[in-house]
């Protein structure tokens, strides 16, 4: 069905927003990343102790001498970017109208550590299928926000902006822009904003999409929990009747639990990473240990051997960060957060998925049929990681055209 829309009306609510950074904010920087003190080397040959110094240092090296700033800065400014109050905080956002006036709106929510800065690459091919292969009938209406507390929007001076919150902005935002139905797709934070959505289900909300689905049963999902610090063995206590997709699920998200004490600092104590805002070379580090598999490709980029994102890519969203200095009111979302990152939500709207083999955990369709009981599409793609949209922008728009279709 065509989704009807108005032309968003400028006015003082919605105003028009570029990117300008002052050259001496650059300059600092180069400054701070020379003056850098190093930590002694890691006392093993692996990445078991966390970002590798070789690593560092290389990202250093090339931050410091060759990396440039303006070029994405002009990359942000030849989209259009608004400002919107809402609830008291503003809300940044890039809004590109596809030429086909058919076109889904669609809102793609981003996570930590990421950013606005993960999908200028599917900006165009979302926007403008024809031009990339695809057929006009998949055009989408693009809306991508900054979270509170991150890129351009507005740092919360008080408690209560968690995914819930987020959620009901979101539709705010969608309705302001003139939007009488739309789509919302979303990875890590951005998962779960968009079940929020899907729990909220209002009338305009036609569907949702998650890379990183929240689909574990609630009674395994508090079970796997249990093993964060490390103490307890929760796999020891698997139902018996799991399957061998299900079994290896669990198997991930437990290992991913065991190496997460970055959230758990950002959950209990965010305003102690008062370093990241002080150092950028400390804040990369922080930022690059993410998840294993993401270190690992970040790691052979600085190496030499790019493998879906370049270097470039990686400093354009680190920088970001560090011009807009959310390293720490980004770290906040976590302690506001009441939901589980995994666990079953209870979304009854239309949902699809999409499953990338390398994210922190591969979701099993059995799983994702309880938890999305109008399951509209589950697929397993052959590569791609945790920041999908960043590492494979092609599948990515390739998954989120099929995942809709049934929707238009």
């Amino acid at each position: 069905m065509a989704v009807k829309t108005e032309t968003m009306v400028r006015t003082a609510d919605i105003r028009p927003f570029k990117v300008k950074i002052p050259e001496a904010d650059l300059e600092a920087l180069r400054r701070r990343i020379a003056a850098t003190r190093w930590p002694d080397r890691e006392t093993v040959d692996d990445q078991s102790q966390g970002v590798p110094l070789a690593t560092s240092q290389a990202l250093a090296r090339y931050w410091e001498n060759e990396y440039d700033w303006r070029r994405v800065e002009a990359k942000l400014n030849a989209l259009p970017q608004f400002v919107t109050e809402i609830d008291g905080l503003d809300i940044h956002f890039i809004h590109v109208r596809s030429k086909h006036e058919d076109a889904l709106p669609l809102v793609v929510t981003h996570g930590w550590p990421g950013s606005v800065i993960e999908q200028l690459k599917i900006v165009g091919p979302l926007t403008d299928p024809t031009a990339h292969g695809a057929d006009a009938s998949d055009a989408f209406h693009l809306v991508i926000p900054s979270l509170p507390g991150y890129g351009f929007s507005g740092k919360p001076s008080r408690p209560g902006w968690g995914p819930e919150q987020i959620a009901r902005a979101w539709t705010e935002l969608m309705k302001r822009l003139g939007y009488s139905g739309f789509v919302a797709q979303g990875g890590d934070w951005g998962a779960l904003v968009t079940d929020m959505l899907g729990v909220q289900a209002p009338p305009e909300l036609l569907g949702i999409h998650s890379n990183m689905p929240c689909v574990v049963p609630p009674d395994i999902d508090a079970l796997l929990q249990c093993g964060i610090t490390g103490v307890n063995t929760p796999l020891d206590s698997l139902p018996a009747n799991l399957s061998a997709d299900e079994k290896r699920a669990c198997e991930e998200i437990d290992f991913f639990w065991k190496h997460s004490a970055y959230a758990l600092i950002m959950t209990t104590r965010p305003q102690t990473l008062t370093a990241l805002a002080d150092s950028p070379v400390g804040l990369a580090a922080f930022m690059l240990d993410h998840d294993v598999r993401s270190l690992e490709l970040i790691s052979q980029v600085f190496a030499g051997q790019p493998r879906g994102l370049t270097r470039d890519d990686v400093l354009d969203n680190v920088t970001f960060y560090w011009l807009t200095n959310t390293g720490v009111s980004s770290a906040r979302l976590y302690a506001e957060n009441k939901l589980s990152f995994f666990a079953a939500k209870g979304v009854s709207v239309p949902a699809a998925v999409s499953v990338f083999p390398d994210e922190l955990f591969e979701a099993p369709k059995s799983w994702a049929e309880q938890a999305y009981p109008n399951l509209i599409h589950y697929n397993r793609l052959d590569r791609g990681g945790h920041f999908a949209a960043w590492e494979q922008p092609q599948l990515f728009s390739d998954e989120l055209r099929a995942a809709f279709r049934s929707l238009r």
